[in-house]
């Protein structure tokens, strides 16, 4: 690991915390607080709330929880002011001292009628944070980045990069950019079935909704990827390369060649049909995974 992020090496990303807490259905987010006690019990170490949270939809998940690193998966610039994700995170790092992780990211132009000028925005908007009342410190914040230009202010200005739909080539591109000390925590899709060509089914239908996105094109182009790969729901070659798919074997070795790659830790989404039931995912990959160490 680079130093002690806290984050552990492997952690959970879910959009199952965000959906629950945000439609405010009290068996819903029940469901939800007792899941983040669950993956705690297993031993990952990090809980990322995925789908665009805002930065207070993780109080319930640090009050099921006692020990694990709580962090969003990614907060967009342009739905909260800095002043209020400053104000929210002082709340809550007051509670659950050293706990919480804020994640940040410009999200995408097809997303966002907002977005304009991602790399200058984000500058402002740390800024902002910085000169808050009560700031977040640049080590409690983390930056959704697939560039050379975000990557760096990642390094210079915030615990480092999460970036999400990667490859393994890409991971190690990247901790050449953000050097030794900056954290990397790439998300990681997995499809946890060993009959490879369902998976890849699952796969290339999770998939397909990001093949519509400019900032995931132009971060596979850079990788080697072109339109042929980007078809259909994209090519096996692209499946293969940014998901971890087969058993638990298969899963961990993929796991293991993205920390080998220079990530210091990896957040798993687990891909399922349903897609309401990763649970039983979690607890498969805890006995092949390093949770420890």
């Amino acid at each position: 690991m680079a130093h002690d992020h806290r984050l552990g090496r492997i952690g959970i990303w879910s959009s199952l915390w965000s959906l629950a807490f945000g439609s405010g259905d009290p068996a819903q987010t029940g469901a939800a607080a007792d899941a983040a006690s669950e993956v705690e019990a297993l031993g990952y170490g990090t809980i990322w709330l995925g789908s665009s949270p805002q930065v207070e939809f993780t109080d319930p998940v640090l009050d099921a929880t006692q020990r694990v690193t709580v962090a969003t998966g990614i907060t967009p610039i342009w739905d909260q002011d800095a002043a209020t994700v400053a104000a929210q995170y002082a709340t809550l790092n007051e509670r659950h001292p050293g706990r919480l992780l804020v994640g940040l990211g410009v999200s995408h132009a097809e997303l966002k009628p907002a977005y304009r000028h991602p790399y200058a925005a984000m500058q402002r908007y740390l800024s902002a944070l910085d000169a808050a009342s009560q700031p977040v410190p640049a080590d409690r914040r983390i930056l959704a980045a697939l560039g050379p230009k975000m990557l760096t202010l990642s390094r210079n200005r915030a615990l480092g990069a999460h970036p999400y739909l990667v490859t393994v080539d890409q991971v190690a591109q990247q901790r050449a950019i953000l050097g030794p000390d900056a954290v990397l925590a790439p998300e990681f899709k997995v499809v946890l079935d060993p009959d490879l060509d369902r998976a890849r089914s699952v796969a290339r239908g999770f998939l397909g909704r990001y093949l519509g996105m400019a900032n995931y094109l132009a971060s596979f182009r850079r990788d080697g990827f072109s339109d042929d790969d980007f078809r259909d729901g994209g090519s096996d070659r692209l499946l293969d390369a940014v998901f971890a798919m087969g058993g638990g074997d298969a899963v961990a070795a993929k796991i293991g060649a993205l920390l080998d790659a220079g990530a210091d830790h990896v957040a798993i989404q687990a891909v399922t049909e349903p897609p309401t039931a990763p649970q039983a995912v979690w607890r498969e990959l805890a006995g092949f995974l390093p949770l420890s160490g």
